[in-house]
C-alpha cells in the first residue's frame, strides 16, 4: 500500500509541476502583451494559451523535472 500511495504522490506532484509551469508561463505571456512584445488578446486570441502550454512544457522539462525530491529522484 505504500508503494501506491508513493506512486501516487509522485504522479500528483508532476500534475502540480506542470500546471504550476503553464501558470508561470502564461503570465509571463500576459507580461509580453502588456509590454507590446506579443500582439494584444483580441488579435493573439486562443494561441496564448497553446503558447503557454507548449513553453510550460519546456519549462517543467529543464527545471523542474530534474529538482532534488521531484518525481522520480531517488
Amino acid at each position: 500500500m505504500t508503494k501506491q500511495t508513493t506512486e501516487n504522490r509522485e504522479r500528483l506532484l508532476v500534475v502540480w509541476l506542470i500546471a504550476s509551469a503553464f501558470g508561470i508561463m502564461f503570465a509571463v505571456l500576459s507580461w509580453m502583451q502588456e509590454s507590446g512584445a506579443l500582439p494584444p488578446a483580441d488579435e493573439l486570441g486562443a494561441w496564448k494559451g497553446l503558447l503557454a502550454v507548449l513553453s510550460g512544457l519546456v519549462l517543467y522539462w529543464f527545471i523542474a523535472r530534474n529538482i532534488p525530491g521531484g518525481p522520480g529522484d531517488e
